[in-house]
């Protein structure tokens, strides 16, 4: 994924950012020694599933003896089958596929309960060369962003050439000499959320760099979630 970062003062340049992935520490292998894979099998259908057969059957009881009598649950000729290139369906309530669907947004309260729903609203993507994450100078410490929000994602950043290793290094030896973590946005004033890809859930950003020599390395850390402490009167309750 290409992002454009701006330091707030003129410069500016394209980089790289690349999911942080662990390597694999543990091998699976069967019996003779092979390597295992993972699988995705098909369990049944939704023609044979328990609420087709209580309709059919009319109770669970009667449900449950067509169960011990046979296997009216199984399809034999495409349960256990092998699943590849699937794609998600949608069924309303009478168990037929719909093909016009409204996703609703539920916003909830601190304690759980629905303060509103709304059709979701398909954000586009805001991270590019023409709209660049731009360096908002907001400076939080460590501890404070970890204890009080949650993060969901991480994005590494690199260099993809010599100009733009100066730039990231500059940024890296910055944030790891204040002990802090950079708020990152969107927008000219750094104050949007940060949406990757159209529709994806829009995020708040903090940057963090660390350096070793003329090595560095830089972390998006993403979030979507901020621990928020209860009124005081649902902590007496």
């Amino acid at each position: 994924m290409d992002i454009s970062l701006t330091n707030g003062s003129g410069r500016d340049a394209q980089v790289v950012a690349n999911s942080v992935s662990v390597g694999v520490r543990v091998r699976w292998v069967d019996a003779e020694d092979r390597q295992a894979a993972s699988a995705r099998l098909l369990k049944g259908t939704i023609d044979r599933d328990y609420e087709a057969l209580l309709e059919v059957l009319g109770s669970p009881e009667k449900v449950g003896e067509a169960i011990v009598a046979g296997d009216p649950e199984l399809d034999i000729e495409s349960a256990g089958s092998f699943l590849k290139d699937t794609s998600r369906v949608y069924y309303n309530s009478e168990r037929k596929t719909v093909f016009g669907v409204t996703q609703l947004e539920i916003v909830r309260n601190p304690d759980g309960t629905e303060k509103l729903r709304r059709p979701k609203k398909l954000l586009p993507p805001n991270v590019n060369a023409e709209q660049p994450l731009v360096w908002s100078g907001k400076f939080l410490p460590k501890t404070e962003v970890y204890n009080k929000f949650v993060m969901v994602q991480k994005l590494q950043l690199y260099h993809i050439n010599g100009l733009t290793y100066d730039f990231l290094f500059g940024i890296a030896k910055e944030l790891e000499q204040k002990r802090s973590l950079l708020l990152m946005g969107a927008g000219p004033k750094s104050n949007q959320p940060i949406v990757l890809r159209r529709g994806s859930v829009p995020y708040r950003g903090f940057l963090e760099g660390m350096t070793r020599g003329d090595e560095y390395r830089l972390v998006l850390h993403l979030s979507n979630l901020e621990l928020k402490a209860p009124d005081a009167a649902d902590a007496k309750e």
